[in-house]
């Protein structure tokens, strides 16, 4: 079973951080006591040996009497001395490779030093004992009986709470800097994923800043010079778009004095219908390019008074229009162009489903309009695509019917411009209902 692995840049970057600077840690600490335990061992080893070489060298000076009387004297605080004939007790297990008995040989090389381990029943340890030879040639017997358990127990670790609360002090610190550091790194990365998504929206927005390392400063650079290609690329089609609809007025005004001269009342009526769709194409054509180009100041917005307004007309236009809720503050916004946006999904609404709903309520964030028609609808695949200029579903190719398909790209482009949106979705309970959002102003009510 694969293990989860973190989804965003920070998230990784903490967890190597932190996973492979304890690991780090863990090592370096288990090393550090495996040498402090070395060094400690050859510092105990040599201080052994020098004092079981000075003791020798006392006694070599002693007479046979004066050895017995002082050889209980000596070393007491740490070692046991003893006289004895040559001779090895059966339980002494010579040990030929020891550091204690490297450590021996070093400080005295003449004297012929050997190690034995004494296995007792009544020890739960071996203990380490040293013969060497006086000048004499008698042997001393040094005995160990400290040392034994101390080098059976193997490195000495601190207590466990002591141990722990050092392992978490270090990774507590690791980690915050770890934090610090991977913070600093991702976060032109997310300022960068946020402008990604506000370029989309607003294609007029400030460029991004381009401070940070080389590769985030680089990255930065390269987004705001493709910004800024985008946004010619927009200014040029909306351009194009702008001089073809008014140019191709005159010509439609000409046509349309010339179809006057024709005696043909019917081929009249017929060309007139055609100059008269040509018209209104042009007309959606030039709305759409204003729409892409909306610079007007934002100013406040009484939703509740301008739907109202839009329910008067509607009435006038004898549509069967409804208006429910009520808002308690105002919208930061355009009125011109958030007023056209909401004209044309209700005139969408009833062209293809006879009667609408609208329906406001105020949130936190903001506001929701929704326009609700009971028409046949649209498929699931097209309720994006309905957005797209010159769109229009299967069911309404004909222009009487479908219009020019430029009605909802020119509401989402006006309501985008001023930090709304809107969506389309198949109501439950049959037609297509608009979802419009509107930013709410700061402040207490309207």
């Amino acid at each position: 079973m694969r293990l989860p692995w973190p989804r965003s840049l920070f998230a990784r970057l903490m967890l190597i951080w932190i996973v492979g600077l304890t690991a780090v840690l863990a090592v370096s600490f288990m090393l550090f006591v495996g040498e402090r335990e070395r060094v400690g061992r050859a510092a105990l080893f040599e201080g052994i040996a020098q004092e079981i070489a000075a003791t020798a060298d006392v006694l070599d000076r002693l007479s046979p009497a004066e050895r017995e009387r002082w050889i209980d004297e000596l070393g007491r605080r740490r070692l046991r001395f003893a006289l004895r004939p040559p001779g090895e007790p059966a339980e002494f297990r010579p040990l030929p490779e020891h550091p204690l008995l490297n450590a021996l040989r070093e400080a005295m090389p003449d004297r012929m030093p050997t190690l034995h381990a004494v296995d007792r029943a009544a020890m739960p340890h071996p203990m380490l004992m040293a013969s060497i030879r006086l000048a004499d040639g008698m042997p001393l017997l040094v005995r160990l009986p400290g040392l034994g358990p101390r080098l059976a127990r193997g490195p000495h670790l601190p207590p466990p709470d002591r141990l722990l609360a050092a392992l978490l002090a270090l990774i507590g610190g690791v980690s915050l800097l770890a934090w610090i550091a991977v913070r600093l790194a991702t976060r032109p990365l997310s300022r960068m994923a946020e402008a990604a998504r506000a370029l989309g929206e607003n294609p007029e927005r400030a460029p991004i800043d381009t401070t940070g390392p080389a590769e985030v400063a680089q990255a930065a650079a390269a987004f705001n010079q493709m910004q800024q290609r985008i946004r010619e690329h927009v200014a040029d089609r909306t351009r194009i778009l702008a001089a073809i609809s008014h140019d191709l007025q005159t010509p439609i005004t000409r046509l349309r004095l010339r179809a006057e001269m024709v005696d043909d009342e019917a081929l009249r009526g017929r060309i007139q219908s055609d100059l008269d769709a040509m018209q209104a194409l042009v007309k959606e054509g030039l709305a759409y390019a204003r729409s892409l180009d909306e610079r007007q100041p934002a100013q406040p917005i009484d939703v509740d008074g301008l739907l109202s307004a839009l329910h008067a007309d509607a009435q006038d236009m004898g549509w069967e229009v409804s208006v429910e809720g009520k808002a308690h503050r105002r919208s930061l916004g355009q009125p011109t162009a958030l007023r056209r946006a909401l004209w044309n999904l209700i005139e969408n609404g009833v062209k293809f489903g006879g009667r609408v709903e609208v329906r406001l309520t105020e949130s936190i964030e903001g506001f929701e309009i929704r326009i609700r028609d009971h028409g046949p609808g649209v498929s699931e695949a097209e309720l994006d695509k309905v957005f797209e200029p010159f769109f229009r579903t299967e069911s309404s190719r004909s222009r009487e019917t479908g219009g020019t398909g430029l009605g909802l790209a020119i509401a989402r482009n006006l309501l985008r411009a001023q930090r709304g949106d809107v969506a389309l979705r198949n109501h439950p309970g049959g037609g297509l209902e608009a979802i419009v959002t509107l930013p709410a102003m700061a402040g207490g009510p309207s």
